[in-house]
C-alpha cells in the first residue's frame, strides 16, 4: 500500500499562496477602479472625444462717436485633425492637398506636415480660413482627398481704417492687435484684454471613426461670455489728420520718428495720439516677422531727454518759490563756470545776451538764465536739487501716468537725496538734461500746468459696453496763481521770439508753449565709449491752445525723433519742419475739428499779481 503523498504543510501553503494571489488580484483591481479610475476614465475618453474651444464674440472698438469701427472680428474658419488617426499615407495626401489649397510656402508646409505627423488627437492646422477656401477644403475632404480634418468656426480680428500713411491702420500704435490665440498684443487690445475677449465657449463632442468631432454629440461644459465693447476718447477724423501730418514731417525732416498727442487738459481725453512710422494691424505677423520693434508706441514706452522744454519746470519751481519773477531781471553770460571752475554750462548759440529779464530768458531759451535760477533757489545745491526735483514728482515724471494702454513707463530720474547732485548737475536738470521722460509724461504735466495746478489722468477710453469710464479726479499741486504765471510766460515764447512767431500762432486763436532741442547720446559709439550722434537731434514741442485766453482747450506735446537739421550752426539747428510748426498744424487741425470740444469750466480774469 502507498503511503499518503498530501500533508497538512503543503495544503496551508497553497491555501496561503492562493490567499496571498486573490489579495493582490484584489488589492490590484481597487487601485485601478478606484484610486485610478478616474484617470482610466479620462483616458478613454481623450481616445473617443475631444475638447473644444471656441472664441466668444470679441468686443468691437469705436471712436469717440461710436460711428466709426476701428476694431471688429470677421468670421474665419481653422482646420482641425485628429492626427493619432490617420495612417502615414493618409497624413501624405492629407498634407499635400492642404498645401496646394491653402498656397503654402516651403515654411509653411514643413510646419503642416509636423503637426499632422505629432500624433496628437486633436491639433490646429491652420487658421484665418476664409469662406471661399473653406469651401474648398470640404469639397475636398467629400472627395476623400483629405481625411481627418474638421473646418471650426473661428473670428479674426481685423482693422477697417486706413491709416495716414501708407502700410498703416488708423490708430495701430494706440490700439495693439490680437493675435491667433486671441490675446490682445500692445495697445487698448492688450489692456483691455478681460473686457474685449470676455470668455470662450467650450464643447466636448465624441469623435467619429475617422476621428474628426461629432456636432449631434457636443456637450456644452462652459456656455462662454461674450467681450464688450469699447467707445474711445480719439476722434477718428482728427486721427488721421495727425497720423497725415505726422508722416509729412517725417519724410521732410528725414526722421526716425514724429510722434504727437493732443490732451484735454481738464480730463486727460486723449483726442489723438500717434507715431510715424505706424504699421498695417492686419498684416501684423509679417511685421513682427521683419520688425518687432515697430510695434513698440514711442509715446507711452520710449523715454528722451527733453531738452529746454523742462525750462517750464525750472520757471514753476521758482515762481512757487517766490525767488523770481517775471520781470526779475538776471545777467546772461555764454558761458557759466561751475563746481569751482571744473564745469561749465554754454548757450546754444556760446553768446550771452547780457541783463535781460526772466521771461526773456525763457523766451530766448537761455541755458544760462535757467541755470542761474535752479543754483539760486536756496543758498545750498542739496536744498536747490530738492526742490527742482520734487516739482519734477509732483508733476508726475518718474512715474507712469496711467494711461490705460499696454507698455507705458515709468521714464528716468535721478534722485538727488540718493545721489547728491554737482552745480553741473543741478544747472543740466534745469534745462532738461539728465533726466528721460515720454511724450505723455510731457503732455500730461504741461496739462497740470495748464489747467490751473491739478494733475490729470491721461485715459484713451470712454465707454466699456454700455458704462462709461469714469474720469480720475487729480490732484492740486501747482498753486493756481502759479500756474496762470507759467502759462503767461509760454504765452511770451510764442509773442517775443519772431523765429517762434511766425510759424506758431493760429490767426484767431490763443497759443502758448515752449520748445526743446537736444542732443542723443549714443552709447555704443567710440568703442563702447560712447559719443553724441552727429547732426542728429530730438525736437520738442508742448504747448495748448485756446479760443478764449484765459482758458486754455487743448495740449499738444510733440517730438520729432533724431530729426536732420537742413541748416546745422552754432545756435542754429532748423529743420523743414520745426516741431512748433508742426504743433501749430496739429494744433489748427484739432481746434477746427466739428463737434470735438465740450464747454470748459471758466476762470477768473488775472489779478495784478498774476499779470
Amino acid at each position: 500500500m502507498l503511503g499518503r503523498t498530501d500533508s497538512r504543510r503543503r495544503l496551508l501553503f497553497l491555501l496561503i499562496v492562493f490567499g496571498v494571489g486573490s489579495l493582490a488580484l484584489v488589492t490590484r483591481t481597487v487601485y485601478w477602479q478606484v484610486l485610478r479610475g478616474d484617470e482610466l476614465t479620462a483616458r478613454a475618453s481623450e481616445q473617443t472625444s475631444v475638447r473644444i474651444e471656441i472664441g466668444g464674440r470679441r468686443g468691437d472698438i469705436y471712436d469717440r462717436t461710436g460711428t466709426v469701427l476701428l476694431a471688429t472680428s470677421v468670421a474665419r474658419d481653422r482646420i482641425a485633425a485628429a492626427a493619432d488617426q490617420l495612417t502615414p499615407v493618409q497624413q501624405e495626401r492629407t498634407a499635400d492637398t492642404l498645401v496646394r489649397l491653402l498656397e503654402l510656402d516651403e515654411a509653411g508646409a514643413v510646419a503642416l506636415r509636423a503637426r499632422l505627423a505629432s500624433g496628437k488627437p486633436y491639433v490646429i492646422l491652420a487658421r484665418g480660413i476664409t469662406p471661399e477656401r473653406s469651401e474648398r477644403i470640404r469639397q475636398s475632404a467629400n472627395a476623400k482627398q483629405v481625411v481627418g480634418i474638421s473646418l471650426e468656426p473661428e473670428p479674426e480680428r481685423v482693422y477697417p481704417q486706413e491709416g495716414g500713411g501708407p502700410g498703416s491702420t488708423l490708430a495701430a500704435h494706440m490700439l495693439g492687435f490680437v493675435n491667433r490665440e486671441n490675446a490682445g498684443q500692445y495697445g487698448v487690445e492688450q489692456f483691455y484684454q478681460e473686457a474685449l475677449a470676455g470668455e470662450p465657449r467650450v464643447l466636448l463632442a465624441e469623435r467619429d471613426a475617422s476621428g474628426r468631432p461629432k456636432s449631434e454629440t457636443s456637450v456644452v461644459q462652459a456656455p462662454g461670455v461674450l467681450g464688450e465693447d469699447l467707445r474711445l476718447t480719439i476722434d477718428a477724423g482728427l486721427q488721421l489728420a495727425l497720423e497725415q501730418e505726422l508722416l509729412a514731417a517725417w519724410i521732410a525732416d528725414d526722421a526716425k520718428s514724429a510722434s504727437a498727442v493732443v490732451l484735454d487738459p481738464y480730463t486727460g481725453e486723449v483726442y489723438a495720439m500717434a507715431t510715424y512710422p505706424s504699421y498695417d494691424a492686419n498684416d501684423y505677423r509679417a511685421i513682427a516677422a521683419a520688425e518687432p520693434g515697430r510695434f513698440v508706441d514711442p509715446v507711452v514706452s520710449n523715454v528722451y531727454e527733453p531738452g529746454s522744454v523742462f525750462k517750464m519746470m525750472t520757471a514753476t519751481t521758482a515762481l512757487e518759490a517766490g525767488t523770481v519773477t517775471r520781470t526779475t531781471r538776471i545777467k546772461d553770460v555764454g558761458t557759466l563756470r561751475l563746481d569751482g571752475g571744473e564745469a561749465k554750462i554754454d548757450n546754444a548759440d556760446r553768446k550771452g545776451m547780457g541783463w535781460v529779464t526772466f521771461e526773456d530768458g525763457i523766451a530766448y531759451s537761455r541755458n544760462v538764465v535757467a541755470a542761474k535760477v535752479a543754483l539760486g533757489l536756496t543758498d545750498s545745491t542739496a536744498g536747490s536739487s530738492a526742490m527742482v526735483f520734487d516739482t519734477w514728482r509732483k508733476l508726475g515724471y518718474g512715474a507712469r501716468t496711467g494711461i490705460d494702454v499696454a507698455g507705458e513707463v515709468g521714464g528716468l530720474l535721478r534722485d538727488p537725496a540718493n545721489v547728491p547732485w554737482a552745480e553741473i548737475d543741478l544747472a543740466n536738470a534745469a534745462f532738461g538734461q539728465g533726466v528721460a521722460v515720454t511724450p505723455i509724461q510731457l503732455a500730461s504735466a504741461f496739462a497740470a500746468i495748464i489747467n490751473g495746478g491739478t494733475t490729470i489722468k491721461p485715459h484713451v477710453v470712454q465707454g466699456i459696453g454700455s458704462h462709461d469710464v469714469a474720469v480720475t479726479p487729480g490732484n492740486q499741486v501747482v498753486k493756481p496763481a502759479v500756474a496762470k504765471k507759467v502759462r503767461k510766460l509760454m504765452d511770451h515764447v510764442v509773442k517775443e521770439v519772431p523765429f517762434y512767431r511766425d510759424r506758431t500762432i493760429v490767426p484767431g486763436y490763443h497759443v502758448g508753449g515752449k520748445t526743446g532741442t537736444a542732443q542723443i547720446w549714443d552709447a555704443k559709439a567710440n568703442k563702447g565709449r560712447g559719443a553724441w550722434k552727429h547732426n542728429l537731434f530730438n525736437y520738442s514741442f508742448v504747448g495748448y491752445i485756446a479760443r478764449k485766453s484765459d482758458t486754455p482747450d487743448l495740449v499738444v506735446a510733440v517730438r520729432i525723433e533724431e530729426g536732420t537739421p537742413s541748416v546745422a550752426r552754432v545756435g542754429q539747428l532748423e529743420m523743414p519742419v520745426m516741431s512748433f510748426e508742426l504743433f501749430r498744424r496739429i494744433a489748427t487741425d484739432a481746434i477746427t475739428t466739428p463737434d470735438l470740444l465740450t464747454n470748459r469750466p471758466s476762470t477768473t480774469t488775472p489779478s495784478a499779481a498774476d499779470r
